[in-house]
């Protein structure tokens, strides 16, 4: 990796926890340098393959939009290349344990613009967290449970749809939709609420 950030010449920012994503690329401007920034709360297992990913992203730039003038897709087929060459020098029982490889080699046949987006990699990943006591997945918390997401929003569980749980924010009253891996600090039981949207 030290060898890629040389060979790349790219700024590496590590930054504060983003809700929205795990890492993000930034081309060159005006000649600045390419511009990667991940988030500082990842393990070390999430960490390299969101580095990688955004590195993939680097690459997908110097081969086709710099060298051909070609317009890509940020997650097109020409990413999806780039990001499975240079994960593949990771791809061992050195670096990854036995469930994050076997997780990340089926993520890997079809990689989607985040990890996150794969619900089972994402769960194997979350296994080798430092899990803060408050906080648990919202697929483990009972329907109607009243629950804290981020630093001061509030919402109430409710059933879950094809693949994200509706929930309603007790503040506006609107329905937003969680993943079953959401992180978020349980306040207490309450009555199941309807969550259908009006």
């Amino acid at each position: 990796m030290a060898d890629w950030i040389l060979h790349f010449n790219f700024n590496l920012k590590i930054t504060e926890n983003r809700a929205s994503k795990l890492g993000d690329y930034r081309p060159p401007i005006n000649n600045s340098r390419h511009s990667i920034t991940i988030n500082h709360n990842l393990n070390k297992y999430a960490f390299l393959i969101t580095l990688v990913h955004e590195i993939a992203h680097l690459t997908t730039f110097e081969k086709y939009q710099r060298s051909l003038h070609k317009r890509v897709l940020p997650h097109g087929e020409e990413w999806k290349q780039e990001y499975k060459n240079l994960m593949r020098y990771y791809l061992n029982e050195q670096i990854f344990p036995e469930d994050v490889m076997k997780a990340l080699i089926q993520y890997m046949h079809n990689p989607a613009a985040s990890s996150c987006a794969d619900e089972n990699l994402l769960r194997v990943l979350r296994r080798h967290d430092i899990r803060r006591k408050s906080w648990v997945h919202i697929e483990e918390l009972a329907i109607g449970t009243t629950f804290r997401y981020g630093k001061n929003r509030f919402f109430v569980k409710g059933e879950r749809g094809r693949k994200r749980f509706k929930c309603v924010e007790l503040g506006s009253k609107r329905v937003y939709l969680f993943s079953p891996l959401a992180e978020v600090v349980p306040v207490n039981q309450t009555s199941p609420v309807n969550t259908e949207k009006k």
